[in-house]
C-alpha cells in the first residue's frame, strides 16, 4: 500500500508527541491509536515503522488488527493478510481484539469473516493448550502455592524449555492473567534470569494483569518501577485499565491513572475526561474531590472546558443534591458559549428525583417547554427513571402514559427501566402486562436482558405460564431462549405437563438439545422426584431416551438407589 499524500509529515508530527528521539513501543502505539479512525493511514504508518525496524510488539499488532476490523472495506481487504503476518511473526490475537473484531464483523454483516475468525480463534486456543513451552510455563505458574518462594518456581520451570524473550513473557502473563500474584511471581522470576531484561512491553503486560482490586498495591508499585526506569504506561494499556477500573468502580484508581497519563507524553483523548466524569457522577454518592481532580487536569492540558466537561460537573453536583452550585455551573457554561440542552436538564431532573423533590422535577419539564426547549425522550426517561429509583413507580407509570400521549415513543432502555422498577417493588404482574403491551401494540423490540429479568421475576412469584409465554416470544424476536431458570423451578413446583410445555417452548425447527432434557432430569433428581423423572423420560422422543448421557444419568441413579 503506497503512503497517502503528506503521510511523511503526519508521521513526523505523531512521533513528536513522544519524549524520546527514538521511537519506543509506547510511541508507536500512541501513533497507531491516533490514526485508528483511518485504517489506510494506520496501516501505512505500521508498515513504515516495520521497515524502519521500530519496536512492534503484540500490542501494536493487536491494535492494528482491531483498527482494520472496525472498518468494513479494510476488514475485507487487509484484515486477513495482516493476521497471517501476525501469525508468521509468532504473535497471537488477544481475547479483547478477538471479541472486538467479532463485534465489528457482526455489525457489518460479514458473516463469512465472522465464522472464519471464530474458527481461527478456536484452533489457536487448542494449539495454545497443547504441549508447548508457553503452556507448560503457564501450568507451572498456575500450580504455585501461596507460600511457595521463587526457589519453588525455579524448580517448577527447570524442565521447561522456555525461550526467554519479551514476547514469551507476555504470552505467559496472558495465560495466567486470572492469577495476578502468581503472574507477578513469574514476572519477577523472569526479570532475574541472566541475559534477559524486562522492557516496557512486558511491564505494560504485567500492569494489565495487576490492575484489579486484589492486587492494586502491587499495581502502583509496578508503575513506580516503570517511572524509575524511564518507561511509560502505553495508551493501549491505559484504555484497557481505565475501562477495567471504571467497570469495577475503582474510581480513585481510574482518576490517578488519568492524572498519570495527562502528566506524561501519551495523553488520553479529549473525550476521556468527560467519560470519567460521567462514571464518577453515576456513583450512588459522587466523590466531588475526584471530579475536581479530573477537571483540574483536563484544564491544565487542554486549557478550556468542553460542553461535556461542564455536563460532567453538573451531573455530579445534581446527583449530590448541590443544586445551587449546579445552577452556577450552568451560568458558567453559558458564559463560555455552551447552551444548556436536554442533557443538562435531564441531569437536573434526575438529581431532584434522587433528592425526593418530585414536584420540582416535573416543573422543569414545563419550564423547558416555555423556553422553547421541547423535552425529548431522554428528558422524560430521566424523570421516569428518577421516580423508579425513588420507589415512586405508580407516578413513573403515570408519566410514561403522559409521555406517550405527547407522541413520544418509548425505547428499549425506557422499557427496561420501567420493568425493573416495577419488579423491584413487587409489581411483577404490572411489569409483565406493560412488557407485552409495548411489544404487541407499540411494536417495541425489548433488550435480551429485559427478557431475562422479567422471566426470572415471573418464576420467582410462580407465574410459570406467563414466563413460558415470554420464552416463546424470545424466539420470535430472534433471541436465544433464556432456559436456565426453568428446570430448577419446574422440578420444585411444577408437573410433568409443565416440563413438557417447557420443552415445547424451546422447540424451533427441531426438538430441544439433549442438554436441555438433561438439565430438567438432573433438577428432578436433585428434588428427589425419581419416579416422575422416569415418567418424563418415557414421554420423550426416542433419540433422547437412547442418548448416551441420558442413559448414563439414569443408570447412575439406579446404582445409587441400589447402594
Amino acid at each position: 500500500m503506497a503512503p497517502p499524500p503528506a503521510f511523511s509529515h503526519l508521521c513526523r508530527r505523531l512521533f513528536s508527541t513522544a519524549s524520546a528521539a527514538t521511537p519506543t513501543p509506547e510511541s508507536v502505539l500512541y501513533s497507531l491509536r491516533s490514526l485508528s479512525k483511518d485504517p489506510s493511514l494506520a496501516l501505512a504508518f505500521f508498515r513504515r515503522s516495520q521497515a524502519a525496524g521500530h519496536p512492534l510488539g503484540s500490542a501494536s499488532y493487536n491494535l492494528m488488527l482491531r483498527t482494520l476490523a472496525s472498518h468494513p472495506p479494510s476488514a475485507q481487504t487487509h484484515f486477513w493478510p495482516f493476521l497471517r503476518d501476525m501469525d508468521d511473526a509468532g504473535l497471537s490475537i488477544d481475547q479483547g481484539t478477538y471479541f472486538a473484531a467479532l463485534a465489528s464483523f457482526k455489525k457489518a454483516s460479514l458473516t463469512a469473516d465472522y465464522a472464519s475468525l471464530a474458527a481461527h480463534w478456536t484452533k489457536a486456543q487448542v494449539e495454545a493448550k497443547g504441549d508447548t513451552p508457553i503452556s507448560a510455563a503457564a501450568d507451572a505458574v498456575r500450580g504455585l502455592e501461596g507460600s511457595e518462594t521463587s526457589t519453588e518456581l525455579d524448580k517448577k520451570l527447570e524442565g521447561v524449555d522456555l525461550p526467554l524473550s519479551e514476547n514469551a513473557v507476555v504470552k505467559v502473563l496472558r495465560e495466567v492473567r486470572d492469577h495476578p500474584n502468581k503472574a507477578l511471581a513469574f514476572f519477577r522470576w523472569a526479570g532475574r534470569q541472566e541475559g534477559y531484561k524486562h522492557g516496557s512491553v512486558a511491564y505494560n503486560a504485567m500492569a494489565r494483569v495487576l490492575g484489579r482490586e486484589e492486587s492494586v498495591r502491587e499495581f502502583w508499585e509496578l508503575i513506580q518501577e516503570m517511572k524509575a526506569d524511564g518507561m511509560h504506561v502505553d495508551i493501549d494499556t491505559y484504555v484497557k485499565l481505565s475501562r477495567q477500573f471504571q467497570k469495577r468502580h475503582m474510581l480513585t484508581e481510574a482518576v490517578e491513572l488519568y492524572e498519570l497519563m495527562m502528566d506524561g507524553p501519551y495523553k488520553p483523548s479529549q473525550q476521556d475526561g468527560p467519560v470519567l466524569l460521567r462514571c464518577i457522577a453515576l456513583a450512588p454518592s459522587p466523590d466531588l474531590q475526584l471530579v475536581h481532580r479530573v477537571v483540574r487536569k483536563f484544564e491544565a492540558v487542554w486549557e478550556f472546558k468542553t460542553k461535556d466537561v461542564f455536563d460532567g460537573i453538573h451531573r455530579a453536583l445534581t446527583s449530590s443534591g448541590r443544586f445551587d452550585e449546579a445552577a452556577e455551573i450552568v451560568e458558567r457554561m453559558k458564559s463560555e458559549g455552551h447552551q444548556p440542552d436536554n442533557i443538562t436538564y435531564s441531569q437536573l431532573i434526575f438529581g431532584l428525583c434522587k433528592a425526593n423533590r418530585f414536584d420540582e422535577a416535573r416543573k422543569v419539564l414545563d419550564e423547558l417547554e416555555v423556553e422553547g426547549c421541547v423535552p425529548d425522550l431522554k428528558t422524560w426517561t430521566m424523570l421516569i427513571q428518577g421516580h423508579c429509583v425513588a420507589g415512586e413507580v405508580d407516578k413513573a407509570l403515570q408519566y410514561l402514559t403522559e409521555m406517550i400521549e405527547k407522541n413520544l415513543k418509548a425505547d428499549a432502555y425506557l422499557l427496561d427501566v420501567m420493568v425493573k422498577g416495577l419488579c423491584s417493588h413487587d409489581k411483577v404482574d404490572v411489569a409483565q402486562a406493560l412488557f407485552v403491551e409495548m411489544m404487541d401494540n407499540a411494536k417495541l423490540s425489548p433488550w435480551q436482558g429485559t427478557y431475562k429479568h422479567i422471566i426470572g421475576e415471573l418464576l420467582r412469584v410462580k407465574k410459570l405460564e406467563e414466563a413460558l409465554g415470554l420464552l416463546r416470544s424470545m424466539k420470535t424476536h430472534k433471541f436465544p431462549p433464556f432456559a436456565d431458570p426453568f428446570p430448577t423451578h419446574i422440578a420444585k413446583y411444577g408437573t410433568l405437563e409443565d416440563a413438557r410445555l417447557f420443552f415445547k417452548a424451546l422447540t424451533v425447527n427441531n426438538c430441544p438439545s439433549p442438554t436441555a432434557y438433561l438439565h430438567v432430569f438432573e433438577s428432578f433428581f436433585t428434588e428427589g422426584r425419581y419416579s416422575e423423572a422416569q415418567d418424563l423420560l418415557y414421554k420423550c422422543p426416542i433419540h433422547i431416551r437412547k442418548h448416551p448421557e441420558v442413559t448414563k444419568l439414569f443408570e447412575s441413579i439406579k446404582v445409587e438407589s441400589a447402594a
